[in-house]
């Protein structure tokens, strides 16, 4: 009998990391060789993404586990080795939103991104790499953001700290590879989700800006994830879901910087006009 991939989201209660969920369980519901927690710390949420999932026929439970408490992730760690005596993939997954300029971002937002988006994911890290080396395999899948790869404009924080989960997703996969722990960072652009629900700004332009870039993505969820899944399957280390994505990555990794940093400026400065101009017209 084919052993059953054993797959722990934090953040799995919605938005992307239900659709992660359904995805994996779309591809193992022949076979039913999938067993799948979802830790997050909307409950209600997270047992409705279980039901979904049990519909499918794979084995899964919620975990209430907020990914910047060292004690929730342990929790979640000794109930996932009772039931499945190890897990072989976590994605890292939960993470929130912001958005603004200096000036409109204050220390305090830029500290509660970073304390949940970078430091949260490093605690799930530290937590479940001992499980992953006592039992000689495993697999880390960190959702970053195209953000990390071609900064958006007045989005300062979320820009540095989506940069910093590329940093150190590459620095764990050369620091863990002798180990037999392998790790993917995802980078995908906007895509129809609940993201913008966390969402923490005090200049409403980029609230109104960032809507706007959701409404209008070219992907949804359920398309990003099955690419997520798709690159993954290779074990790819950077997964770049986005055609747009990676046209931006590659401008920016092969032209002169100072172009492409003139190419950014111009657009933020539209972006500035157009915000200052709709401030006016509503008086």
């Amino acid at each position: 009998m084919m052993k059953a991939l054993r797959l722990l989201i934090t953040g799995g209660a919605t938005g992307f990391g239900q659709a992660l969920a359904l995805t994996w369980a779309k591809h193992h519901q022949q076979t039913a060789t999938l067993k799948v927690c979802i830790a997050d710390i909307h409950e209600a949420r997270g047992q409705e993404t279980v039901a979904k999932l049990t519909q499918r026929g794979t084995e899964a439970f919620f975990s209430r586990c907020d990914i910047t408490s060292e004690a929730d992730i342990h929790a979640t760690k000794q109930e996932i080795i009772k039931r499945w005596q190890g897990v072989d993939v976590v994605i890292n997954n939960a993470g929130v939103a912001t958005g603004g300029s200096l000036k409109g971002e204050s220390l305090e937002q830029w500290q509660w991104v970073f304390n949940i988006n970078l430091f949260g994911m490093v605690k799930v890290c530290q937590s479940f790499v001992e499980v992953f080396r006592q039992q000689g395999q495993g697999y880390f899948i960190n959702i970053a953001s195209q953000a990390g790869l071609t900064p958006i404009p007045l989005m300062g924080s979320y820009n540095a700290v989506k940069a910093g989960v590329v940093s150190f997703s590459e620095t764990l996969k050369s620091e863990l590879a002798p180990e037999n722990i392998d790790v993917s960072v995802v980078c995908p652009s906007f895509f129809r989700t609940n993201l913008d629900e966390s969402m923490r700004t005090r200049e409403q332009f980029m609230r109104d800006s960032i809507s706007r870039q959701f409404n209008k993505a070219e992907m949804t969820a359920e398309q990003v994830a099955e690419e997520v899944w798709r690159q993954t399957q290779k074990r790819q280390f950077l997964i770049i879901t986005h055609k747009s994505g990676k046209a931006a990555y590659y401008m920016k990794k092969w032209l002169p910087m100072d172009w492409y940093l003139s190419k950014i400026i111009k657009a933020t400065r539209k972006m500035v006009l157009k915000a200052k101009e709709g401030q006016v017209d509503n008086g």
